[in-house]
């Protein structure tokens, strides 16, 4: 395909605005169609980073309770909640502002329309004073990314149910709160409220939570969790929703027993996953098709049937991670330019609890699943200088190894600052390291990176802090 002259991309969030500026750095004439009024997306304004910003609020909430255990006592703090809804707010204002700077520098035209196709290669956009314009396109990106799933038989708009969008808002601290599901976005966001006050209870239809995470990875973080939520029910389902004065009545059911409970809860909060967002696009206008699962259909280079459509991000498959996103839609831009592209790389996967886990690579759960055979190596925190100066030695670094190579296939960490760490993991699987590699890589001392040094060298057999008997060796025939 000649490269094109120009480029529309819609959507401004974790796809949509790295692939615009890149399209516009390699020359590209580019329009950026975005239907809210700042750029970012839900990550930005309604995801990543509000909740990261809540989630440091919860910490430092948590430090100073828990203090008292290394000899510093403070007063109990006071939350002052329209301040910490301010500075949320503050932290994603300036982040829009830089982006808004960033787009004019580079000239890309931002337009704020709904669109729809109108045909194969133009769109209908429709402003937010109702006019309506036609934009003729020589190539699109679709990276209108994804929407909070609510189950059926839940009522919409209910204002004592919340998805993620409007616990982010941080408009009251409930006394108490539902949280439905025991994935990454329920246990973030539930552990924020547990911060601030609310007596949380989540339900999990499996048998544990995080389903798809490695079972050793979740150990120090439900035990953490069971002391700060008022409870944890799994294989648990909601059977029944109702109005109630206090706010929802909620019937649960045990998938194992059978047996029914009802609670009422001032909030409930909704966290059981996230769908592709192509609702109101048209389509069929654009001969454009969607999976069984709802995403848009795309080849290995992320086309569409339309030859002049793509689509990236959480629209175009799982995982729907932003930086898998950021990752995707730069190559596919850098592909349309004729530049050389990033390859396919591992995506790396975090989950920002306390302690936080994080994960790249094959997993142990993975390599049973598949029958793999693999060499796992675990290092506890217990054996960290560094983790017990924190006071947490309850977090494990684990790798994944062939066998036979040395070859490293996978790690994972559970611990504060594991989503910081697990980088040295994915360049090192990004590379075609080996276990040996990481373990003669030297780790500055004391940190928590050295963890991952020091997991190696168990793997190798030779670790300093961890001591494993030598296995004895076999006779040989004289």
């Amino acid at each position: 395909m000649t490269a094109p002259s120009s480029l529309t991309v819609l959507g401004a969030g974790p796809a949509g605005y790295p692939a615009a500026f890149l399209a516009a750095d390699l020359g590209l004439k580019t329009t950026l169609i975005e239907v809210s009024p700042a750029l970012g997306g839900t990550c930005l304004h309604r995801g990543c980073i509000p909740s990261k910003s809540l989630l440091h609020a919860a910490r430092l909430l948590a430090d100073a309770r828990e203090a008292e255990a290394i000899g510093l006592d403070f007063a109990p703090p006071a939350i002052r909640l329209e301040k910490l809804r301010e500075w949320k707010e503050s932290v994603t204002d300036r982040l829009a502002q830089g982006l808004a700077q960033l787009a004019k520098a580079r000239g890309v035209r931002v337009v704020e329309a709904r669109a729809a196709f109108a045909a194969p290669t133009q769109l209908r956009l429709t402003a937010p004073d109702g006019s309506v314009a036609a934009h003729d396109f020589e190539t699109l990106l679709l990276a209108t990314g994804s929407v909070p799933v609510l189950p059926a038989g839940f009522p919409a708009g209910h204002p004592h149910l919340w998805d993620s969008t409007a616990a982010l808002a941080l408009s009251e601290i409930p006394e108490t709160l539902l949280v439905v599901g025991g994935g990454y976005i329920g246990l973030e966001l539930g552990s924020v409220y547990a911060a601030l006050g609310s007596r949380v209870t989540v339900v999990e239809m499996t048998g544990g939570l995080l389903p798809g995470a490695d079972r050793d990875l979740i150990v120090p973080l439900a035990k953490r969790l069971r002391g700060i939520f008022k409870d944890i029910h799994l294989n648990t389902r909601v059977a029944g929703i109702a109005d109630d004065p206090a706010g929802v009545r909620v019937t649960l059911e045990n998938a194992k027993t059978g047996e029914t409970r009802t609670e009422t809860f001032a909030k409930a909060l909704v966290a059981i996953g996230r769908r592709p967002y192509a609702d109101g696009l048209d389509l069929d206008k654009a001969d454009i098709s969607l999976t069984e699962r709802g995403f848009i259909s795309v080849d290995a280079d992320g086309r569409t049937a339309n030859p002049r459509v793509f689509a990236a991000g959480d629209i175009a498959g799982n995982p729907m991670l932003a930086h898998k996103a950021t990752h995707e839609a730069r190559a596919l831009v850098a592909r349309l330019a004729g530049r050389e592209a990033h390859g396919s790389a591992p995506v790396p996967a975090v989950v920002f609890t306390d302690p936080e886990i994080a994960w790249v690579g094959l997993t142990e759960t993975q390599a049973k699943e598949a029958g793999r055979e693999i060499k796992v190596s675990k290092f506890p925190w217990a054996a960290s200088g560094r983790a017990l100066t924190l006071d947490r030695g309850d977090g494990v670094t684990k790798i994944l190894a062939d066998p036979g190579t040395g070859k490293l296939l996978g790690a994972a960490i559970a611990g504060p600052c594991a989503g910081d760490l697990i980088s040295e993991a994915a360049l090192a699987l990004a590379t075609g390291a080996s276990v040996a590699d990481l373990a003669r890589t030297i780790h500055p001392h004391p940190t928590l990176s050295e963890t991952l040094g020091e997991t190696a060298e168990l793997h190798e057999g030779l670790c300093t802090h961890l001591y494993r008997p030598a296995r004895p060796s076999r006779p040989t025939a004289s």
